[in-house]
């Protein structure tokens, strides 16, 4: 353990005893490793197994439903669950608004009048707070001390 900041026996010389490299070059690369053929074949299964095999273009999800007169027939259906999901996110959103603008009872209202406060506002808040803190302090202590 006490090699720490010494020289090693191993090396004898300085450092500089070696030619150098000149600047700009590179030190040698080593050799890459081969992958492992493991990963390739779980590689390849994955990307084989994409789920659209028949050559059918990708759906677009949440999007309008366009195509050509062939492949309206069977899109009907879906465009109606489209809208009917449309719908339903539409009024789950107004449930949500309605719930939000209700008063939530005493410590609902503190809160929304914590939030409507502005900086200034508070900061004068804090200051009389410590004031009067201050001032409690003080009458206590020349009360104990009388």
């Amino acid at each position: 353990m006490g090699n720490l900041c010494s020289k090693s026996s191993s090396s004898p010389g300085d450092n500089f005893a070696q030619p150098g490299r000149v600047l700009g070059s590179a030190p040698p690369q080593p050799q890459r490793a081969a992958v492992p053929a493991k990963i390739i074949s779980t590689n390849n299964y994955n990307n084989n197994n994409n789920h659209n095999n028949n050559n059918n273009p990708p759906r677009t999800l949440g999007g309008s439903v366009v195509g050509t007169a062939q492949q309206d027939h069977g899109n009907n259906s879906n465009s109606d669950a489209a809208e009917e999901a449309r719908r339903r996110a539409a009024e789950a959103a107004e449930a949500r608004a309605q719930a939000a603008s209700k008063p939530a009872g005493k410590l609902g209202a503190q809160l929304a009048a914590q939030k409507k406060q502005t900086r200034n506002e508070t900061l004068k808040e804090l200051s009389s707070n410590e004031l009067r803190q201050r001032d409690a302090d003080e009458a206590a202590a020349a009360r104990s001390h009388n």
